[in-house]
């Protein structure tokens, strides 16, 4: 069961709850406990025949790692830019279909600027796929050991929806440790089915946001749960999940201002009792999580080295605007805004204030590496995420959200005579949200409205009362029976509103 995994993962880790940080919880029934696990591990296999065996535009370049490496043993990105869909090739072959020398890198390969750290986790998934295939191809099954075919796609998708879901449960797992189970819960849901991530883990499964909430959702839990009496092992275990988490996803390296903001409180505490002893084993143990931090860190680094001839080259050449950050654009924009997007999110956030009345280092924390996050998304050139549903950078957050808005139900309920009636208010409020949620993600997959730039919000909400309702149960049982026709329509549509945006824009 989803809970008894848990604790066998806590006994695992030989990790501790700092109870001491945190106010007192309700107490749950071993019942209902089970209840809340059972349901949210059967509305996940309920769910999997929504995943989208797909790589498409930004995962062509994340899931070309482990295909290569798995298949090729090599980092030659050649044959799957050829497979890629159509715009992903749009400026990158010439008129003969084939690759132009300009996305070559100085070292003779090509230009794959995107992280590995989805490739290391899909890695052992893959590789048992592979030898399957190969299997089956010995007894006469002839399926192509390419990792194109359909096996590996399959599994490919999979494994992100696995992950995905993992960082759920270890967010609810932690989450319910500082409110009512049925709070933690009902965020949890919330977060999963009323934000960004399900287009990440499910209909784009190939790119890196599911894999970012996971790594992120690890790393906080275990960091949590370490936090009393943490171990030098702990901390090389601690270390090693961040290199991790940066491998996956370069921001998540702002998750570091966690053990940095624990780390400088207790050197504070140390020097006020003159406890110098305890300072060196502190620091010491800094000094090893900041080694394995690097050690896992080394994937990324070295297969920057052979791409692009440097350990530091990332590839990347857009533009940041330090100085200003477009934070209310990135918060409540019609193009891709988190807030005006995913509005579930407004009370996560706000939740992070109540947060740090059970626990004041995570609560403090995590609204800082909000903050930080903001910010640094805010600097950035392409901040909107391009062809993205809300804004899908910052649902590498999702733990975070997941735990704020637990402490915002729960700081509502004991404020209110009947946190039974609130229970149900909150419930009907997180389905209209889901409900909602899902019809837009219904517009932005059916190219309803523009995938990139921003949107018309009377469109929208037209759409969502009149035409969603009309169109989704057809479209649904395409998707299930016809669904390599509808992607390709899908694309077909996406290249055409590019190029008349370009041809608005003078373009040739």
């Amino acid at each position: 069961m989803f809970c008894e995994t848990v604790t066998e993962l806590r006994g695992l880790f030989r990790a501790d709850l700092p109870r001491d940080r945190v106010r007192p919880m309700r107490r749950v029934s071993e019942s209902a406990r089970s209840r809340c696990g059972k349901f949210l591990v059967v509305l996940f296999v309920l769910s999997l025949p929504l995943v989208n065996p797909w790589v498409r535009g930004d995962g062509v370049g994340y899931y070309a790692y482990v295909r290569a490496l798995v298949i090729q043993h090599n980092l030659r990105f050649e044959n799957d830019w050829l497979a890629a869909n159509p715009s992903f090739l749009q400026g990158r072959v010439d008129e003969n279909g084939r690759l132009k020398a300009d996305q070559y890198t100085p070292t003779g390969y090509l230009d794959n600027h995107f992280s590995i750290g989805p490739a290391l986790l899909w890695a052992p998934f893959l590789i048992t796929a592979h030898g399957a295939v190969l299997a089956a191809d010995r007894l006469g099954a002839n399926v192509p050991a390419d990792g194109f075919s359909r096996p590996y796609r399959i599994t490919m998708a999979m494994a992100t929806a696995f992950y995905g879901f993992l960082g759920l449960a270890l967010a609810f797992d932690l989450a319910r440790r500082y409110v009512d189970e049925r709070w933690a819960f009902l965020a949890t849901l919330g977060i999963w089915l009323a934000s960004s991530l399900p287009v990440y883990m499910y209909f784009n499964p190939s790119w890196s946001h599911a894999h970012s909430a996971f790594s992120v959702a690890l790393f906080v839990w275990y960091w949590v749960r370490t936090r009393r009496h943490r171990t030098w092992l702990q901390w090389a275990v601690l270390g090693t999940i961040a290199g991790l988490m940066m491998d996956v996803y370069y921001p998540n390296a702002l998750l570091l201002l966690l053990p940095f903001l624990e780390s400088l409180a207790d050197y504070w505490s140390a020097f006020k009792e003159r406890a110098m002893r305890r300072a060196g084993r502190l620091f010491g143990q800094n000094a090893v999580f900041a080694a394995m931090a690097f050690a896992a860190f080394l994937p990324t680094l070295i297969t920057k080295k052979i791409i692009y001839g440097s350990y530091f080259n990332f590839g990347y050449v857009e533009t940041w605007y330090w100085n200003s950050p477009a934070l209310f654009r990135v918060c409540f924009s019609s193009g891709h805004g988190l807030f005006s997007w995913t509005p579930i999110l407004i009370p996560a956030v706000m939740g992070l204030v109540f947060l740090y009345r059970y626990d004041r280092m995570l609560g403090l924390g995590s609204a800082i590496v909000f903050a930080s996050y903001l910010y640094l998304i805010g600097c950035y050139q392409n901040w909107d995420g391009l062809a993205s549903f809300g804004n899908r950078f910052f649902v590498s957050l999702t733990a975070v959200f997941i735990i704020g808005l637990a402490a915002a139900l729960d700081h509502v309920a004991r404020r209110w005579p009947s946190p039974g009636r609130v229970f149900a208010l909150a419930s009907l409020v997180v389905s209209a949200s889901i409900l909602w949620n899902f019809g837009f993600i219904f517009q932005w997959g059916t190219q309803m409205i523009p995938a990139r730039g921003p949107i018309s919000w009377t469109e929208m909400a037209r759409n969502q009362y009149s035409v969603v309702p009309v169109r989704i149960t057809g479209e649904l049982d395409s998707y299930f029976l016809q669904r390599r026709a509808i992607m390709w329509q899908i694309e077909k549509q996406d290249i055409e509103r590019q190029h008349q945006a370009d041809s608005n824009k003078g373009l040739p």
